[in-house]
């Protein structure tokens, strides 16, 4: 498989750890090989030199000059739309999904236990049915 996410300019991040963990950001200047200049406008991230480690590479690009002015960059972002384009996606469903399912009390995860048992006997109802029917034919 062929690698498409380059570090670059107006590169779309996600912050995975930290203090701003779960947070967008566009890189805006490549620092060195270890670090970038971030900025998130719209996330509510200063802008800052952040280590790559830190960070993975969305497959969203914003149209900014080099090292470009926090204005520039948040008119960018509105204007490519990543924050509707991210809230679409399977990644940030993913995480919407685990957070979710770490918030769960004891009664919700009882609850979920009793309606998965419930959908699999429907479930195995229906195949036995099916398969009565196959084999009168």
């Amino acid at each position: 498989m062929v690698f498409k996410r380059f570090v670059e300019v107006g590169r779309v991040a996600y912050i995975s750890f930290g203090p701003h963990a779960g947070k967008l950001v566009a890189i805006i200047d490549v620092i060195d090989q270890n670090r970038a200049l971030v900025d998130g406008p719209c996330t509510g991230v200063k802008r800052q030199a952040m280590p790559f480690k830190c960070m993975q590479l969305t497959d969203y690009v914003i149209k900014v000059p080099h090292s470009a002015r926090q204005k520039f960059v948040k008119r960018a972002w509105e204007k490519a739309q990543v924050n509707e384009k991210w809230s679409q996606s399977s990644w940030a469903k993913k995480i919407e999904a685990k957070q979710k399912r770490a918030k769960m009390s004891d009664f919700d995860r009882y609850k979920v236990m009793k309606a998965k048992r419930m959908r699999n006997k429907i479930i195995k109802h229906e195949v036995m049915k099916l398969q009565k029917e196959a084999a009168k034919k």
